[in-house]
């Protein structure tokens, strides 16, 4: 027979159970409700605007082929695709604004290869690149151009090579900057060649290539693009592009690959990423988009106008790249001898 304080403390137990029974029903009901908002929120998006954020100046390539993507998403979307530039730092003031975006598909960025260089030269970004993006696809690659001055004998990559090696430490090679996509390219050729032509870096491409045509250094990495004029002008030679193969703006010009240096490859490229989280519904439509969009006739024109090399993948594929590229330039930031600040 129970007594009055051990009936007190059964019903204390049995009130107990109950509230805790409550609270599993309620924390289940709102998970569920959760889940059917975000599903009902995937279905029916997108609802208003959507915008990609662009970590450089408008004008460049990232920009173009922003606007050039935008433009075909929002009409499959059936929604304004709205491009906003925050240049700066890189490029990672764009990313830590995209990372810390709501994930519900209405923030993306297009991020340019330096994205996966900056992890090896910063020791602290306000972001994990790989933890806080979703990648969606790859846009497209955008080959370099291992160009020298006129004045220097060679006219393949391996009279340049030998030249190079006959004289250490006498040539030099222009860049956009210590720790840039461009500087990594002529640490990647000096690893690859067995030779030692020095860095020279300059404020950007432009000036990089400038100071290339006027004879201040005797090589220089610029990209397609932007060495056109300067190559029909006569005043750089092209030697080789890095990309795998030949860019098709410069269909004569031989791979550094085909000229003596196998399995070298170092082009940039431009991709689009969503915030990490982002409901796997609205992820697949928009890599579709992506993809659809980049492979139409005139958006692979001009994409090819700006020396853009049209290219798409899935998620997991970009993720993979994103992940290689991340390693590579790590190697290459170690291979120069930078110190991450």
């Amino acid at each position: 027979m129970l007594n009055s304080n051990q009936t007190a403390a059964s019903g204390k137990d049995i009130k107990q159970s109950a509230d805790r029974m409550i609270m599993r029903i309620f924390t289940a009901f709102i998970a569920c409700a959760s889940t059917l908002s975000l599903d009902a929120s995937a279905q029916n998006y997108p609802v208003r605007p959507v915008r990609i954020i662009v970590g450089y100046a408008a004008g460049g390539s990232t920009d173009v082929a922003a606007r050039l993507v935008a433009q075909k998403l929002a009409e499959d979307l059936g929604q304004p695709v709205i491009v906003g530039n925050r240049p700066g730092a890189g490029g990672a003031i764009a990313i830590q604004a995209a990372a810390g975006a709501p994930a519900d598909g209405y923030t993306l960025i297009m991020i340019a290869a330096s994205a996966t260089v900056l992890p090896a030269v910063r020791l602290k970004l306000p972001y994990d690149l790989e933890r806080d993006l979703a990648p969606l696809s790859l846009v497209a690659t955008t080959p370099s151009v291992l160009a020298v001055h006129p004045s220097l004998p060679v006219r393949t990559v391996r009279e340049l090579i030998t030249l190079a090696r006959s004289k250490p430490g006498q040539l030099n090679f222009a860049s956009d900057g210590v720790g840039t996509n461009l500087h990594l390219a002529g640490a990647q050729f000096n690893s690859m060649a067995g030779v030692n032509i020095v860095h020279v870096p300059y404020k950007s491409g432009t000036e990089s290539a400038v100071a290339n045509a006027s004879g201040q250094v005797e090589m220089s990495f610029p990209s397609v693009t932007s060495s056109l004029a300067l190559l029909s002008a006569g005043k750089l030679r092209a030697l080789a592009v890095t990309s795998p193969k030949r860019a098709t703006l410069l269909p004569a010009i031989p791979t550094i690959n085909e000229s003596g240096l196998p399995d070298f490859y170092h082009s940039a490229w431009v991709g689009m990423l969503a915030p990490a989280g982002t409901p796997r519904e609205i992820m697949s439509r928009l890599g579709t988009l992506i993809a659809k969009a980049v492979n139409m006739p005139d958006i692979r024109e001009g994409l090819n106008k700006q020396g853009l090399e049209m290219l798409s993948n899935t998620p997991e594929q970009f993720a993979a790249f994103i992940r290689s590229e991340i390693a590579n330039a790590a190697k290459m930031v170690k291979l120069a001898g930078l110190k991450p600040e």
